[in-house]
């Protein structure tokens, strides 16, 4: 496949990642004393840890998996929600909602090599479980 890709553009991008062909396969497997890439996995891993192949069914169609998934989601039991044993519906506030759920500076990088938002995240939770403390006069909030 090597010789294949030598004439494109970029070929040696292409040929870096697409693997190694059919002749440069067969040089390592001689460099390495085996006849195949079977041989090889049977002198590298043991018998007792492999896995059989898994049989999966036939391929199914989209509309095949959504009507199947209906099916099953129809299964479902509706029942009563206790959802925080307490919880109550409440009215956010937009301001509130806008500031500090949806605020950017919140959960955006402040730098292009750092894309996380665990750091914004660390800050509104630190903020709130201070809030929590200072309004319930206890030590921990969580």
């Amino acid at each position: 496949m090597s010789a294949l890709l030598s004439g494109l553009a970029g070929d040696d991008f292409v040929a870096r990642h697409i693997g190694p062909d059919g002749h440069e396969i067969a040089r390592m497997l001689r460099a390495v004393g085996v006849g195949s890439v079977d041989a090889l996995i049977d002198a590298a891993v043991p018998a007792d840890i492999r896995a059989p192949l898994p049989v999966l069914p036939e391929a199914a169609d989209e509309a095949s998996v959504l009507a199947e998934l209906a099916e099953l989601a129809g299964r479902n039991r509706q029942v009563r929600s206790l959802i925080g044993q307490g919880y109550h519906g409440t009215i956010l506030p937009s301001v509130i909602k806008r500031n500090v759920l949806e605020n950017p500076g919140w959960y955006t990088a402040y730098t292009p090599y750092q894309p996380e938002i665990a750091q914004g995240r660390l800050e509104v939770l630190f903020a709130f479980q201070t809030m929590i403390s200072d309004l319930t006069g206890l030590p921990v909030a969580g």
